[in-house]
């Protein structure tokens, strides 16, 4: 028997090769299970890695070495990384349950299209364990040919087996949890997805039955056709077409050594590499964009290996180590006396290597790469695929092959539940080598479920979710701060955040001191929203009166607020001779009347019999006059839209305000600083007011601030910002900030703390580079300067908007590119003076 074995092997058909094909018996959450054995399933979660600080990097390798050498050690693990399109149909059913105010299903709609355009390939990681072989069915299946032919056969799995293997299942998954790599039990759902998509076909995916997936349904899964031809396999379906061809790789050489983070990321890196497919020249037109004839090509990873137990290594060492010792010893007694500096080189190795074995927790792994190009177009686009994939690995010293004469063997090799079929072209190296290749390394940042408003630009693609409204319900912080230099897409980040929040039915208040805001308004309206534009200027004299604001406060507050408002804007001279007491006694008179009005205050003033009075009187009254003074104190037109605490968007635009500097004392301010401080003291009483109100608890609110160095420059301002960021969390508020300054920013404490999410653009300034670095939790070194200098220049030296660094509430740092869906809504966002709203449903980068 030995005999034919040898022989087989030197044939080309040893070892596993000519075994039967896998039988599955049943599908269970988690669960594998074949006539010959069970493996338990587990889906596997990925880092953000990208932008990780090194002693992160080396702990969390640290672990992930020691989990494969405690964990799995002696295990036969299977593990596969997967691609598969991204559902962008997923979305707009999700999106039922998240939005509710205006068109929010064309707002869906648009996202989903342009997902679509986009098709962004997600990536899964399943990892499979062998858990125990099933004993007698090894025999049974000597028998199984006899039951057929007699039509008694009978398949399954009964339900004390199935208990006994879940409880082996989930006493793994438990210690694989708390790894690096999280381990969650692979559903049912996910494991029928798995096995069938070899087969690319079409059918649809049966649905289990009590959690199980057995019988027929079970042989629907495999039923396919593939032709092994010498270098792929081809997939045909039930009318002869041919669906895909597939070509199965080897790696058969690598490095001696490889860095990390670098090269040695083998596996992580398999979402780089790309390709320019063969075009008809009909179908090239003049504008093409270049970068579009890039296309990824995704080659998927079967990773079969065993940890060695540790005395077992060893004892490997040790023999490579004694043979070479005995090489240099017979060298030394020949007139050679040259044993070879790779004789004495393995010595040392092995020696080392020893040392560390029995010093730490290392030991050795064997494995077996695969890696499976795919094409659906054709052998030469699959050719084309191959060929660029061994280009990228042979860049950083690993040898990659076609498997020549046995794709067949190495496809069965790869499926769930199969066996190491080509046992010759496999590596025995230490652990640390292989988790160096982190497969479950990438880019991974933002919320798991809210809007998408954009993608990952890192070594891993996918989504951007960020949900600003969801921090009080998560018990989170709740302030998101926009930082970067003016140009590169801060605003109209902030701008698609606000309708995000529109439509899950916020009440959105935006404090526009630039002027630019209005496209935000333009675009709710277009897509169904409550929302409202309101600038300074007598159209909208007395929308911001506090009488109007503080009404649900109940004339107490406004009693308080209108006279200390009205104080700030009048003539110091006339503060100097008492003129805030008639201003007083003017507003209790006007409360006591009823249906009090600022301008009413005013008018009570100017018919004064006291000369005081009426002098302070006229003042106010021609500051009423002004743009900045009209919305506070301006007599309202009837046509006024007051602002109102209801679901929509409400900008609020006071591009022409000039606030005093902290250090500045109310005698210095002139004209414009005192007028724009009282308005602005209507709009921050209102904002705290608003966000405190009882009534308004369960409603969600937000308050965007862009330009907020604006505010954060005066006393006020900044306990303003402090207040909601502190409160915010308590009374269902989120607080938006857009700023130049992250150096300002740094120094509000009570903003800081609350911070959910930074977003970092561009900045070119070393000292707003280190604390923008310190907001993203990133190390403040030349590094991390220069990441953030070039974060929004594209591969031409241009400026590549809305491209950012995203820090979110687990403190995980990605870059990610801001989109806006539909070109009609760039040109609605367009935040220059050329803006033009027609209606083009390309899709655009902020």
């Amino acid at each position: 028997m030995k005999l034919l074995h040898q022989l087989g092997a030197f044939l080309g058909v040893g070892g596993d090769r000519s075994a039967d094909p896998t039988r599955y018996v049943a599908l269970a959450d988690g669960l594998v299970i074949t006539e010959t054995h069970a493996e338990g399933w587990f889906v596997l979660a990925s880092s953000n890695t990208d932008l990780m600080a090194e002693a992160a990097r080396d702990a969390e390798l640290d672990e992930a070495v020691s989990a494969l050498s405690r964990l799995l050690s002696g295990s036969d693990v299977h593990l596969k990384v997967l691609w598969s399109p991204l559902s962008a149909a997923d979305y707009l059913e999700e999106a039922g349950t998240l939005f509710t105010s205006g068109q929010w299903q064309e707002w869906a709609q648009t996202r989903v299209d342009r997902l679509d355009d986009i098709a962004l390939p997600a990536r899964h990681l399943l990892m499979g364990v062998r858990l125990t072989e099933r004993t007698g069915q090894a025999a049974a299946a000597g028998r199984r040919g006899v039951s057929e032919g007699l039509g008694v056969a009978t398949t399954g799995v009964g339900a004390r087996e199935l208990a006994r293997l879940d409880a082996s299942m989930r006493r793994l998954g438990r210690l694989l949890e708390a790894t690096p790599w999280r381990a969650q039990p692979a559903a049912v759902e996910m494991l029928a997805w798995m096995i069938a998509r070899e087969q690319h076909r079409t059918t649809p995916l049966p649905s289990p039955t009590k959690g199980l997936i057995m019988g027929s349904k079970l042989t629907t899964l495999t039923r396919g056709r593939i032709l092994p031809y010498p270098d792929h396999v081809r997939f045909v379906d039930a009318h002869g077409v041919t669906t895909a061809w597939v070509a199965l790789l080897t790696m058969t050489g690598f490095p001696e050594t490889l860095e990390s983070p670098g090269p040695g990321e083998w596996l992580r890196t398999l979402s780089e590499i790309t390709y320019v497919p063969e075009i008809d020249d009909d179908d090239l037109v003049v504008d093409i964009d270049p970068a579009s004839l890039i296309l990824p090509v995704s080659p998927e990873a079967s990773l079969r290996f065993k940890v060695l137990p540790k005395r077992t290594a060893m004892s490997k060492a040790e023999e490579v180590r004694r043979r070479a010792k005995e090489q240099r010893r017979s060298a030394g007694q020949h007139s050679a006396e040259d044993p070879g500096r790779a004789v004495e080189e393995t010595e040392g190795v092995m020696a080392g290597l020893l040392r560390d074995m029995s010093r730490h927790d290392v030991t050795l792994v064997e494995d077996h790469p695969r890696l499976i190009v795919t094409s659906t177009v054709g052998v030469e686009d699959l050719r084309a695929r191959v060929d660029a994939t061994v280009a990228h690995f042979g860049g950083i010293g690993i040898e990659v092959g076609v498997g020549a004469e046995e794709q067949r063997e190495m496809w069965m090799e790869a499926q769930a539940g199969d066996r190491l079929r080509v046992p010759d072209l496999g590596h025995v190296r230490d652990v640390t080598a292989l988790a160096g290749s982190w497969w479950w390394g990438g880019a991974h940042v933002g919320d798991d479920q809210g809007p998408i408003t954009g993608f990952l630009t890192g070594s891993t693609p996918g989504t951007f979710r960020l949900d600003v409204t969801m921090g009080s319900e998560r018990g989170d912080a709740t302030t998101t701060a926009l930082i970067g230099r003016t140009g590169r897409g801060k605003t109209t980040a902030m701008m698609m955040t606000m309708l995000d929040a529109a439509f899950r039915g916020a009440f959105v208040l935006a404090l526009d001191f630039k002027g630019d805001l209005d496209g935000v308004v333009s675009a709710g309206r277009r897509f169904g929203l409550n929302a409202h534009l309101i600038e300074t200027g007598p159209r909208f004299a007395g929308v911001a009166d506090l009488f109007r604001l503080l009404d649900k406060e109940g004339s107490e507050r406004a009693q308080i607020e209108v006279p200390a408002q009205l104080g700030i804007a009048m003539p110091p001279h006339l503060r100097a001779r008492g003129a805030e007491t008639p201003v007083q006694h003017a507003v209790n008179q006007v409360i006591a009347e009823g249906e009090p009005a600022t301008w009413k205050v005013i008018d009570r003033l100017r018919t004064s019999s006291d000369p005081l009075s009426r002098e302070t009187g006229e003042a106010l009254y021609e500051l009423a006059q002004t743009g900045i003074g009209a919305p506070f104190m301006g007599r309202p037109q009837e046509d006024a839209v007051p602002l109102s605490p209801e679901p929509g968007i409400w900008v609020v635009q006071i591009p022409g305000i000039s606030l005093p500097g902290a250090t500045d004392t109310r005698e210095d301010w002139n004209v414009l600083q005192r007028m724009s401080v009282a308005l602005m003291h209507s709009m921050l009483a209102y904002g705290i007011t608003t966000a405190g109100r009882k009534d308004l608890r369960n409603l969600r609110k937000v308050v965007a601030v862009p330009e907020v160095h604006v505010l954060t420059a005066t006393r006020e301002g900044a306990s303003f910002l402090e207040y909601i960021a502190r409160v915010g969390r308590a009374l269902s508020t989120a607080l938006l900030l857009d700023t130049q300054d992250p150096q300002s920013l740094n120094k509000l404490v009570g903003v800081i703390e609350q911070l959910s999410t930074v977003i970092g653009f561009q900045l070119t300034h070393a000292e707003q580079q280190d604390a923008m670095a310190e907001l993203l939790g990133l190390p403040v070194d030349a590094h991390t300067r220069a990441h953030i200098h070039s974060i929004g220049i594209g591969p031409d030296g241009e400026v590549r908007h809305g491209h950012s660094l995203v820090r979110d509430r687990r403190f995980n740092v990605a870059t990610v590119q801001w989109d806006i869906p539909t070109e009609e809504l760039v040109k609605l966002l367009d935040t220059t003076p050329r803006a033009d709203r027609s209606d083009d449903r390309q899709g655009a980068t902020v």
